[in-house]
């Protein structure tokens, strides 16, 4: 029996030790926080780079939540094959037809873009990757990454502009003639 897990012993110190999952290098752009106007189309960029292994494959997911204290969730996923799902929600047609998610640049590169923005659209977005490949006939998680951005939206109505999302504009009702003192036009208007 002594001989036995000696020799097991002997084994295992020769096996190669499992790699221990790490961090990718993933950024968001534009960020840490933009505006948009409703009803413009947004689009979002993630980053990676910093992979493990050159014969990986990745997986990216995109997760919404209305503020910072509310839960994240799964919008849409690039699975390793590189094929879009979407989820909850964004599932349904309408919203599907609004939500693309392309791969720009194999590997490096994913664009998530929302079309038509709407008010319920504000929030934060996180893209979560995830690097995998087989590791004797499984496929198996070597690193992971994530970063986020917050999107807020300005309404395209001019009378709503000054107080939505508490964001302060000067709307001028037309352009400011050259000649004109600024400060005499706008006691003025």
């Amino acid at each position: 029996m002594r001989l036995l897990a000696l020799a097991a012993a002997a084994l295992l110190a020769r096996a190669p030790a499992p790699e221990v999952c790490a961090a990718l290098n993933v950024t968001v752009s534009p960020g840490p926080v933009v505006d948009y106007l409703e009803g413009e189309n947004a689009t979002l960029l993630c980053h990676v780079s910093q992979k493990r292994r050159k014969d990986s494959l990745l997986a990216v997911r995109w997760f919404f939540a209305h503020s910072s204290n509310s839960q994240e969730v799964l919008m849409v996923k690039m699975t390793k094959l590189r094929v879009v799902q979407y989820y909850g929600n964004f599932s349904r047609s309408a919203n599907r037809q609004r939500l693309r998610l392309l791969e720009e640049q194999r590997g490096v590169l994913y664009r998530l873009s929302v079309l038509t923005l709407q008010p319920s659209d504000q929030g934060h977005y996180v893209c979560k990757v995830q690097e995998i490949s087989k590791h004797r006939n499984k496929w198996t998680a070597w690193s992971n990454g994530s970063s986020a951005t917050e999107m807020r939206g300005v309404s395209s109505h001019p009378a709503e502009r000054e107080t939505f999302l508490g964001i302060s504009l000067l709307i001028l009702p037309h352009p400011l003639p050259f000649t004109t003192d600024v400060v005499s036009f706008l006691q003025s208007s």
